[in-house]
């Protein structure tokens, strides 16, 4: 482990504080951790973890416990985190992973906080079947045993929206922009820069930030990785950015589509295998370039797309985005260029060569997600599928009878339908495992009741003086 000393990108704290670009944690100790409390005058450790639903947890220790919390002895209370366990088996263990060790870029909230993200396991040590964290390091260990590691990387787009006067949350957008437009028109570069500068500082490299298509919608990339950091810079990234966007008077969203009428956000996911250094999608001798692996991995995607949708697409809000007319894939198809089918390969070969799932929002639980999506590459992969053609047409403007001659299917409508079509694939139940598979579907089945129970706005204005 090597700690080298830079300027911060965030002014608020001391020059002795280093960017998590500079923080080099790679096989850290326990002894190498404390230290770095030490050093970096770290007064409070943020041991974070994520629940089933992909909402951010975290218990926090003060320097007392520091030793405590690093050697991973903090219990905590799991009958209260949703999904976890019953009241009765209700003690788990918050187990950090050293290497994600970082220095919050903040100074003003009562003292220095460093955070670790944790592992969920029992009181005697083994591994929680309940933890999304675990259950994505199953699916990168099937993975290994064949040879392969999963690079991916996520374009997370969020919407930010004016706090009003009592804090509470309102619609009310920053600005009329639309895709890579500019200021005056885009009000919210500034807030963009002082997220992609907390980014930065907490080790992300950022590839870039701009404005998206509905007014209000913003996208920042950053580098791809192995899947198990993409996941972690996932939730790092969601709480940065609500972070940034509160301590300047807005309400950051990643809700899939809070806007009538306007597209919605998504999280397209770009992955690929790599074995031996090299990237196992790309064969220059084959058709399009793509290997034997590439197209396997494809046609599992395709073949599990309606299965994984409850967890890539986890809301009642999410099945409001996936709907024809604003350029979120509602068909189950790949193609070369063209971005109406569901999966996209980007021009670019050799060790960039990759597919792009274009369905994911970003309100999934990043874990949960890149689990379910690796089973379904992997089970492509191990059955040897083979893809249909891709689809190099605009399929919105297809007709219903020329999209069943080229056998395109749709993805589920609605999460009701979504939860059917995961009660009947294995291949995602067996990536969940039984504990957060049945977990999950209890709570999304209610979640559907209450909703089916609701009277909305629209039937009232639709019906109540008709009939």
């Amino acid at each position: 482990m090597t700690l080298v000393t830079s300027p911060p990108a965030a002014s608020n704290l001391p020059k002795s504080a280093p960017n998590g670009r500079d923080l080099d944690t790679k096989g850290a100790s326990v002894e190498d951790i404390l230290n770095l409390t030490k050093e970096l005058d770290v007064d409070f450790l943020r041991l974070q973890f994520s629940d089933i639903t992909g909402i951010n947890k975290n218990v926090e220790v003060p320097r007392s416990q520091f030793k405590k919390a690093v050697s991973g002895d903090i219990m905590f209370d799991g009958s209260s985190i949703e999904g976890f366990v019953r009241i009765e088996e209700s003690d788990m263990l918050l187990t950090p992973d050293l290497e994600t060790f970082r220095v919050l870029p903040y100074d003003d909230e009562g003292g220095r906080v460093a955070r670790l993200i944790c592992d969920i396991s029992k009181p005697d040590g083994t591994p929680f079947e309940g933890c999304p964290r675990q259950a994505l390091k199953v699916q990168i260990a099937r993975a290994a045993k064949l040879g392969f590691e999963m690079m991916a990387g996520c374009e997370a787009e969020f919407f930010l929206f004016h706090l009003g006067e009592d804090g509470a949350a309102t619609l009310d957008t920053h600005d009329s922009g639309g895709y890579f437009d500019l200021t005056p028109v885009d009000q919210a570069e500034t807030i963009r820069r002082l997220i992609i500068e907390d980014l930065e500082y907490m080790g992300f490299e950022v590839e870039a930030g701009h404005h998206e298509v509905a007014p209000g919608q913003h996208e920042i990339d950053f580098r791809y990785e192995d899947v198990l950091s993409t996941a972690d810079h996932l939730a790092t990234f969601k709480f940065v950015v609500r972070n940034v966007a509160f301590r300047n008077g807005f309400l950051a969203t990643f809700m899939p589509k809070p806007i009538e009428g306007q597209n919605g956000s998504g999280m397209h996911t770009h992955q690929s295998l790599f074995k031996d250094g090299k990237n196992a999608f790309y064969d220059p001798d084959l058709k399009w370039e793509l290997s034997e692996v590439a197209l396997g991995y494809i046609a599992g995607l395709l073949a599990h797309a309606p299965g994984f949708a409850a967890i890539t697409n986890p809301l009642i809000n999410s099945y409001k985005r996936l709907v024809p007319g604003y350029e979120a894939p509602i068909n189950v198809a790949w193609s070369m260029r063209n971005r109406s089918p569901m999966i996209r390969i980007p021009e670019k070969r050799g060790a960039g060569t990759r597919c792009e799932l274009r369905m994911p929002d970003p309100s999934c639980n990043s874990y949960l997600a890149l689990a379910v999506q690796l089973a379904a590459g992997m089970d492509g992969i191990e059955n040897k599928l083979t893809p249909p053609d891709p689809i190099n047409k605009n399929i919105f403007g297809l007709s219903q009878r020329e999209r069943r001659r080229l056998r395109i299917s749709e993805l589920p409508r609605d999460l009701h339908e979504a939860l059917d079509c995961l009660e009947k694939d294995t291949v995602v139940r067996n990536a969940l495992g039984d504990h957060i598979y049945e977990h999950l579907v209890e709570a999304k089945r209610t979640e559907w009741r209450d909703y089916s129970a609701m009277v909305s706005k629209w039937e009232v204005d639709r019906y109540l003086g008709k009939y």
